[in-house]
């Protein structure tokens, strides 16, 4: 009979066997899962590295094709990354979002030289259009197109300072893809008038016009005609109008001393001329007469280069015009904006289609432009925004709505950037129905998707190169690379200060123009007057002088009324002069008769 001893061993050692196999099947099972998870992570870092690599081939290669793709897709990304995959230079604004996750793989593009087809950012305030601008402006810039920007807020003038990275910033795009890189842009600051920080943008009132004129005005059609008959009887005259008081000289002139010369145009009314006069004065009371005068702004002033690294590429210069001095005007500056656009069109030569555009405008709150706007000013815009393409030159609307932009220049925008709309009223509701009837066919539902976009995202739908539009994608927007804040005031000085510009323009010159026209007409007219006068005056004095000599001589025993000896000063009068030789003749022929008649 065996011990209990001799029993329990056994049973100790296969028990002990049992569980040193389990732990080598747990082990086994641990390390397997170990190299596993470490496959993964390594097929993980390669597609990042991958994706990376692929961006900054993007960025630093324009005319890269398709990039490569990284993982499956789905089926509608894949549709995205096909349908904005283009040939030649490109402009990234994001990538796809699907289920609230961005799909690097799928990035959304607009081809640079699609950017003259023209293009619009909308969205509520606070959802990140500006920003989507400055994404867009800082890659323009980088690809060597200059571009115009109307700085509303100020906040756009961070573009010429780099951006700080944090955590945030750099988790965000990581995760759509974005190779970001601190990078401030070339940057020419401007201001209307030099009112504020920048270098002066003025226009004669001759180029400003006189329809441009009567929209910040506010003048009705009538007021505009006769506005127009003005500028017409002074470009007839020669009278060169530089500032408001070149207008308001000659619109005082018109309607007083002039009147006669104005019956041949067919006649300018009191009243109309009152409220014209009116209105100058109101508009230069707000200091408007700072924005009228010369040197006058040359717009090939902002179709500059600057050399980019040593491999002889150029950077686009920013023309940042700092609007905040002035925002309580709005139909000033919007007015001066199409201004500058039209004369852009007047001045630059048709070059038709281009590789990439010759300059890219962005009108920010561009509902400023056509609010309260007349008939004829908004067929102005149409009609610029229509052939400008032509001479080389993009425009980019960025506004709160697309109903804000008039139906006949939404129809000419090319690219979409929808970021998120609000439906709290019966007014935005209908806005955002209206919006959605304007987009390509999709699977989303975009009356819904449009009301739930978070800040930094847009809907966009861009034209393709063979001028097709591209799949609708929701979109995470890119980072600007330059900074998210206000540049520093001390910054913006400086640079103006170094602008080779200020020599040209910092000072105002005040040139021979209608005022002084007017001033020696008025002069020439007082002195023509005063002269009839006195003239009038000796023919009558010569007249009384005369039927005085006559009735002496019909008196017997009459004589010859005694001339006063006058004064040096006033033989000197020309008019007094020829008074006192007519009587002098007169008595001296009086003396003759009645002496004669004695003897």
């Amino acid at each position: 009979m065996s011990s209990p001893d001799e029993v329990g061993a056994p049973q100790s050692a296969q028990q002990a066997a049992e569980e040193a196999a389990q732990a080598a099947a747990a082990a086994e099972a641990a390390a397997a899962e170990a190299r596993r998870r470490a496959d993964e992570l390594a097929r993980a870092a390669a597609e990042q590295e991958q994706q990376r690599a692929q961006t900054e081939t993007t960025q630093t290669e324009p005319t890269q094709t398709e990039p490569t793709v990284a993982g499956d897709l789905s089926e509608y990304a894949e549709l995205v990354r096909s349908g904005y995959a283009f040939e030649g230079s490109v402009l990234e604004i994001g990538a796809l979002v699907e289920a609230d996750v961005p799909v690097p793989g799928a990035q959304v593009r607009i081809p640079l030289g699609m950017l003259n087809r023209h293009g619009l950012v909308a969205g509520a305030t606070g959802t990140g259009k500006t920003k989507t601008l400055q994404v867009l402006a800082e890659q323009v810039a980088a690809q060597g197109v200059p571009v115009f920007a109307a700085d509303i807020k100020g906040d756009l003038s961070g573009i010429a300072v780099p951006g700080t990275p944090n955590e945030k910033l750099t988790a965000r795009c990581e995760s759509i893809g974005q190779s970001w890189q601190p990078t401030a842009s070339a940057t020419e600051f401007f201001t209307l008038g030099g009112l504020g920080t920048g270098v002066p943008i003025r226009a004669s009132i001759d180029s400003f016009g006189p329809l441009l004129l009567s929209k910040v005005l506010g003048l009705n059609a009538t007021q505009e005609s006769s506005l127009a008959l003005v500028f017409h009887y002074a470009r007839n005259k020669g009278h060169a109008l530089v500032d408001l008081g070149d207008l308001r000289s000659v619109l005082t002139w018109l309607t007083g001393d002039g009147k006669p010369e104005l019956k041949e145009l067919g006649g300018l009314s009191a009243s109309t001329a009152g409220v014209i006069l009116r209105e100058l004065i109101a508009f230069s009371d707000q200091g408007a007469d700072v924005f009228f005068g010369r040197p006058e702004i040359d717009v090939a002033d902002f179709l500059r280069t600057v050399p980019d690294g040593q491999d002889g590429s150029v950077r686009g210069t920013v023309s940042l015009l700092e609007v905040p001095s002035v925002q309580d005007k709005p139909a000033l500056f919007s007015t001066f904006l199409l201004y500058l656009l039209s004369t852009l069109f007047e001045t630059l030569p048709e070059v038709g289609d281009t590789d990439k555009p010759r300059l890219v405008f962005f009108f920010d709150e561009a509902h400023l432009l056509f609010k309260d706007a007349s008939k004829d000013f908004l067929d102005q815009v149409t009609q610029t925004v229509r052939l400008i393409r032509s001479k080389g030159v993009g425009v980019v609307f960025v506004t709160q709505t697309p109903k804000d932009v008039p139906a006949d220049v939404l129809a000419q925008l090319g690219s979409r950037i929808q970021h998120q709309l609000r439906a709290h009223t019966p007014d935005d509701a209908k806005a955002l129905r209206s919006t959605v009837s304007t987009y390509p066919t999709s699977t989303y539902d975009l009356e819904e998707v449009l009301t739930q976009l978070a800040i930094g995202e847009a809907i966009v739908t861009v034209m393709n190169e063979k001028g097709a539009p591209t799949p609708v994608a929701w979109t995470r927007v890119r980072a600007p690379q330059g900074s998210m804040d206000p540049a520093p005031a001390a910054h913006v000085a400086a640079a103006v200060q170094a602008s080779p510009l200020m020599a040209r323009y910092g000072t105002p010159v005040d040139p021979p123009s209608a005022s002084e026209a007017i001033d020696a007409d008025r002069a020439a007219a007082a002195a023509q007057a005063e002269a009839d006068a006195r003239a009038e005056q000796a023919s009558k004095e010569a007249e009384r002088v005369a039927r005085e000599a006559d009735r002496i001589a019909r008196e017997p025993g009459g004589r010859a009324p005694r001339t006063r000896r006058t004064t040096r000063s006033r033989r000197s009068e020309p008019g007094q002069s020829a008074l006192d030789e007519a009587s002098r003749v007169i008595a001296r022929e009086i003396g003759k008769r009645i002496f004669g008649r004695r003897r």
